[in-house]
């Protein structure tokens, strides 16, 4: 008799634990470059989402600061250490994290790439905005605004952002190949801090007063030459192209003060990076590279229900702030 209530013991402990084992999720790291800025906050969202979807508990980690690349590393590393069953990275430099890349393909962790690309190769899928076609979009709109011809400058991020690189690249050509009367006279870097963005517009507009426009390549770099703009009551005189989106952006956007802003969808690269790492983990191939498309706001398209929707994610909805 007591050996039958031990194995009917030991029989609910095995049913109770292959139920426990079923409910337990997958852990997936998402691992963005930085996490100040409200770009970021909208890709948590988007992976929050495609987490409850698909049934993956998400591990959100990143540096504050875009260029700590030693601590993104750090991260990665961490998250190894955690065995989580696959991770989701922004490289934040395109070199450092290759050998981490390495690392995880050798423990057969899949790593999903997203927004900012590298030099390794091991991973199972790029997910990004096609960055070099962003740029074109900038040098086309503010070649519009400022009628094809004049001085104009660049707001640059940071060396080694290859995302941010590719648009600069992308903005550079469009501008040499396209518009031959308008020439790109400055061009410095915001090392993706707004108040060094602004220290950079302040003194370019102190080397070219003669210029008439200006585009920034991405969301610090954009709020910096705002508040530049504004400091010398330049809203309306110059042409102002800015990357990204933020409340205080849009306001601007609103008010005058910048001209267009080139927005991508961060949500949806948040969510579509953790569909991708998903899909391998059930065995699924994923495409290697999926390609996102950025769009031109003027403040005449800001009361678009598609674009209201772009510009406010609901953050509250997923991440409870």
């Amino acid at each position: 008799m007591q050996c039958n209530r031990l194995l009917l013991a030991l029989g609910l402990g095995a049913i109770l634990l292959a139920g426990c084992n079923r409910e337990q999720k997958r852990r997936v790291a998402v691992i963005p470059k930085g996490t100040a800025h409200v770009f970021w906050q909208t890709v948590h969202a988007g992976a929050v989402a495609a987490g409850q979807e698909f049934k993956l508990e998400i591990l959100w980690d990143g540096p504050p600061n875009e260029t700590d690349y030693s601590r993104q590393l750090e991260i990665f590393d961490s998250m190894m250490n955690k065995h989580v069953d696959g991770i989701v990275v922004a490289a934040a430099d395109k070199t450092i994290l290759n050998a981490s890349l390495d690392r995880a393909a050798k423990a057969s962790v899949p790593v999903v790439v997203f927004d900012s690309g590298l030099d390794s190769t091991n991973y199972v899928s790029f997910v990004a905005t096609n960055n070099y076609q962003a740029g074109q979009l900038g040098a086309r709109q503010l070649a519009k605004l400022i009628g094809g011809k004049g001085p104009v400058a660049m707001v640059s991020n940071a060396p080694g952002s290859a995302s941010t690189m590719d648009r600069e690249r992308g903005f550079q050509d469009a501008i040499k190949t396209e518009f031959p009367d308008v020439k790109i006279v400055a061009e410095q870097f915001s090392m993706s801090n707004r108040a060094k963005a602004m220290a950079s517009a302040e003194n370019i507009l102190t080397a070219h007063p003669e210029l008439v426009g200006i585009f920034a390549s991405s969301e610090p770099s954009s709020v910096g030459v705002s508040q530049a703009v504004k400091s010398r009551n330049l809203a309306g005189k110059l042409k102002f192209v800015g990357f990204d989106s933020s409340d205080g952006l849009v306001e601007d956007l609103a008010n005058g003060t910048i001209d267009a802003l080139i927005a991508q969808d961060p949500f949806k690269i948040g969510y579509e990076a953790v569909k991708a790492v998903s899909e391998k983990l059930n065995g699924g191939s994923p495409t290697k590279q999926i390609d996102l498309t950025a769009v031109v706001v003027t403040k005449a398209d800001l009361d678009k229900e598609d674009i209201k929707k772009l510009l406010h994610p609901d953050l509250a909805k997923y991440l409870g702030k």
